[in-house]
C-alpha cells in the first residue's frame, strides 16, 4: 500500500468545491475509461456506496467504495469525506478535505492509501507516482467543471 497527497487551491467556495468533488458520477468525466454507478439511494452521505468501473471489456475492474465519514464544510469549518475501498482488486481508503482559504476560495487535500491485491511491493514507487498523477488530474478536472 502507498500513501500520497494531492493539494490544490481553487477560487471556488468550499461548498462549491465540495459539491464538485463529491458528485461521484462526475468522476467518470475526468478519469479516462471509467464509469461510475452509485449503488445506494439518495441522500448522499455516510453509507453511500458507489462503484467505479475502469478499463475496457475483459480488462476492466470494479473499484467499490463506501463513504464512512461525511462532514460537508459548514460555517467556515472544513469538510471531510472518507471513503473505504472495498473492491476485490483495489483496496485502501481516500479522504477528501475541503477548507475555506483565508485569502478567499478554498483549499483541497486529497489523501489516499492505495493498494492493489497481488501487486508486489517492488511496484509501490510506481503505484504512488501513478496515483498522485491520476488523482491530481482528477481533482483539477473536477474543480474546473461546473
Amino acid at each position: 500500500m502507498v500513501l500520497f497527497l494531492v493539494r490544490r487551491g481553487t477560487p471556488l467556495s468550499a461548498d462549491d468545491a465540495w459539491r464538485r468533488l463529491t458528485g461521484w458520477e462526475r468522476h467518470a468525466d475526468v478519469v479516462p475509461l471509467t464509469r461510475v454507478r452509485v449503488v445506494t439511494l439518495p441522500p448522499r452521505g455516510e453509507g453511500t456506496v458507489f462503484v467505479a468501473r475502469t478499463g475496457v471489456g475483459r480488462l476492466a475492474f470494479d473499484d467499490r467504495m463506501e463513504v464512512v465519514v461525511w462532514r460537508p464544510p459548514r460555517d467556515g469549518t472544513p469538510g471531510l469525506c472518507r471513503l473505504v475501498k472495498r473492491g476485490r482488486l483495489v483496496v485502501g481508503w481516500a479522504e477528501i478535505e475541503v477548507r475555506p482559504a483565508p485569502e478567499g476560495g478554498s483549499r483541497v487535500v486529497w489523501r489516499e492509501e492505495l493498494g492493489v491485491r497481488g501487486l508486489p511491493r517492488a511496484f509501490d514507487p510506481l503505484l504512488e507516482r501513478a496515483g498522485r498523477w491520476m488523482f491530481g488530474r482528477a481533482v483539477k478536472g473536477l474543480l474546473a467543471r461546473p
